[in-house]
C-alpha cells in the first residue's frame, strides 16, 4: 500500500513536471537553432539597416514561426514579420530582446490552455560587438494538447489507482478486523478458562502466525491446567492418607481402653505418619521453590566430597534396608552448579536406590569425565523398572510399584524433583538398566576443569 501511495504521488506531481521539462527542453533547442540559423545571416553586416535585414531575412522566411522580429543594437525593429506597419521603426522593449542586446540568449516557454508559447532572444554579433538582436514568437497547439492529454490521462490513471487502492484497503480491513475478532473472542474464550480454541493458521502473513502462536500458547496453558489440576489431585489424595490414619489411631486411643504398650504403639504409629506428612510437605515445598525462584547463581563444585558427604548421611538408612553404599569418584572433577543442587541430586538418587533395592543389595555413585562431559551415575542391585514405566518415572507423584512405594514412605516426589534441578543446571538424567539386574540414572553436566588452586 505504501508503494502504491508512492507511485500516486509520483503520477500526480513529478510525471507532469517531468514531461514538461523534457517539452520545454525540446523547444528551446529547437527555436534557439532557428534563432541561430537566421543571426548567421548578419554576422558579415558592420551595422543593420532595414534594407540589408530585409535582404538577409529572405532566405529564412519558412521557418514556420509565429513571429520574427529583428531590431538594432538599440533595440529599435528594422523587421517585424507580422507585415509593415506593425512594429517596424518603433522602439521594441520585449525582455527576450533586452537580455539578449546585453550578449545573452534569453528563451521563455509557457505553458497555456491550448497553447505553447516559446519565446527567443539571441544576439547578433558581429567582428566581436553587438549590432542587433533576433526575437522569435512559436505558438504551438499540438504540443499544449499532447501535454494536455499527458495531464487528463495521468489524472484518469491516477483515479483508478487510487479506486482500486481504497477497494482494497477495504477489502484489507473487513478481512483483517474478522481474523482479528476471531482473536479477541478466542482471547476472551481463554480469559474466562476455555483453553478449547482454535485460531486457523492459513496463509503466510502476521496474523496467520499471530494465530499459530496463539494457538500453541492455548495448548501449552491447557496442559499447565491439566497438570495443576492433577498434581492438585495428587497432592489432596497423598496429604489425604496420612491425615486420615492419624485421625483413625486417634480415634482409636479416645475410644478404647488400652494398656501402656498398645497406647505405645498407637501412638508410634500416629508419629511415623506425622513423619511422612512432614517428608511430603517438604517435597512439595521443594518443588514449588524449584517452579517460582529463579536460578541461584552457579559455581564450580567438586563432585567427590558432596559424593562422600551424600553417603554419610545416608549410612543408617542403608544399614535398616541392609544395603552397601560404595563410592567410585576422582577427586579432580567438578560441575557448576547452583548452591546445594548438587547435594540434593545426589541425595535423593541415593535414597532412591536404596528404597527399592533387595536385601544385601547394592548401591553404587560413580563420577568420570567422558568427552565435554562430567557423568554422575548412581546404580543399584534392585529389582529395576519395566521399561513401559521408564519415561514416567520422573513424573510428580508417579511410583512404579503404589503399595512398595508407600510402605518405604515415597510419595513419587524424588526423581522429580532431581530432574528439576539437573534441567535447570544445564544438565540431563537418564535412566537406563544395570548389566545383572536394577537401575542405573546417570546425569550429566558440561565439563569445566578444577581450578589450579583446588588442585594444589
Amino acid at each position: 500500500m505504501l508503494i502504491t501511495s508512492a507511485v500516486l504521488l509520483f503520477l500526480n506531481i513529478y510525471a507532469p513536471i517531468t514531461i514538461r521539462r523534457l517539452i520545454y527542453s525540446a523547444q528551446r533547442n529547437a527555436i534557439i537553432d532557428k534563432a541561430q540559423l537566421i543571426v548567421s545571416g548578419f554576422s558579415t553586416y558592420e551595422r543593420l539597416t532595414a534594407e540589408n535585414v530585409g535582404e538577409g531575412i529572405q532566405s529564412v522566411r519558412d521557418l514556420h514561426t509565429a513571429r520574427i522580429l529583428v531590431t538594432d543594437a538599440g533595440a529599435v525593429c528594422l523587421y517585424d514579420s507580422y507585415g509593415p506597419g506593425s512594429g517596424l521603426g518603433k522602439l521594441v522593449l520585449y525582455p527576450e530582446i533586452a537580455e539578449a542586446l546585453e550578449g545573452n540568449d534569453a528563451v521563455y516557454v509557457r505553458y497555456e490552455t491550448d497553447q505553447l508559447l516559446t519565446k527567443a532572444g539571441v544576439p547578433i554579433v558581429a567582428y566581436n560587438r553587438i549590432i542587433g538582436a533576433v526575437y522569435l514568437l512559436e505558438q504551438d497547439p499540438d504540443q499544449a494538447a499532447l501535454i494536455s492529454s499527458l495531464q487528463r490521462n495521468i489524472l484518469w490513471i491516477s483515479l483508478g489507482m487510487e479506486a482500486l487502492v481504497i477497494l482494497f484497503s477495504l477489502l484489507f480491513s473487513i478481512v483483517f478486523f474478522r481474523r482479528m475478532g476471531k482473536l479477541f473472542v478466542s482471547i476472551r474464550q481463554l480469559h474466562e478458562g476455555d483453553y478449547a480454541v482454535d485460531l486457523p493458521e492459513r496463509g503466510r502473513d502476521e496474523v496467520a502466525r499471530l494465530g499459530k502462536a496463539f494457538n500453541e500458547l492455548a495448548q501449552r496453558l491447557q496442559q499447565s491446567e491439566e497438570v495443576r489440576k492433577q498434581f492438585v489431585s495428587n497432592a489432596s489424595h497423598e496429604l489425604k492418607t496420612p491425615l486420615a490414619s492419624i485421625k483413625l489411631l486417634t480415634d482409636s486411643i479416645l475410644q478404647n481402653d488400652m494398656d501402656q504398650a498398645t497406647m505405645r504403639e498407637f501412638v508410634t504409629d500416629v508419629g511415623e505418619e506425622a513423619d511422612r506428612l512432614t517428608r511430603l510437605t517438604q517435597k512439595l515445598l521443594e518443588l514449588t521453590r524449584l517452579d517460582t525462584k529463579p536460578v541461584e547463581e552457579r559455581e564450580l563444585v567438586a563432585v567427590e566430597p558432596v559424593a562422600d558427604r551424600v553417603l554419610r548421611m545416608l549410612t543408617l538408612t542403608a544399614r535398616k534396608q541392609h544395603v552397601r553404599l560404595a563410592l567410585d569418584c576422582p577427586e579432580n572433577i567438578c560441575v557448576l552448579t547452583a548452591s546445594d543442587d548438587l547435594y540434593q541430586i545426589l541425595y535423593n538418587l541415593v535414597e532412591n536406590g536404596i528404597k527399592y533395592n533387595v536385601e544385601n543389595g547394592t548401591v553404587l555413585l560413580r563420577g568420570s569425565v567422558a568427552a565435554d562431559s562430567v557423568l554422575l551415575s548412581v546404580e543399584d542391585t534392585g529389582v529395576g523398572i519395566p521399561d513401559p514405566e521408564k519415561d514416567r518415572v520422573f513424573e510428580r507423584f508417579y511410583r512404579v510399584d503404589k503399595a512398595r512405594s508407600r510402605k518405604a514412605g515415597s510419595a513419587g516426589l524424588g526423581l522429580s524433583i532431581v530432574r528439576d534441578m539437573v534441567l535447570r543446571n544445564d544438565g540431563t538424567v537418564t535412566l537406563t538398566d544395570r548389566p545383572g539386574g536394577g537401575c542405573c540414572f546417570q546425569v550429566s553436566f558440561p565439563y569445566y576443569p578444577m581450578p589450579e588452586e583446588e588442585l594444589s
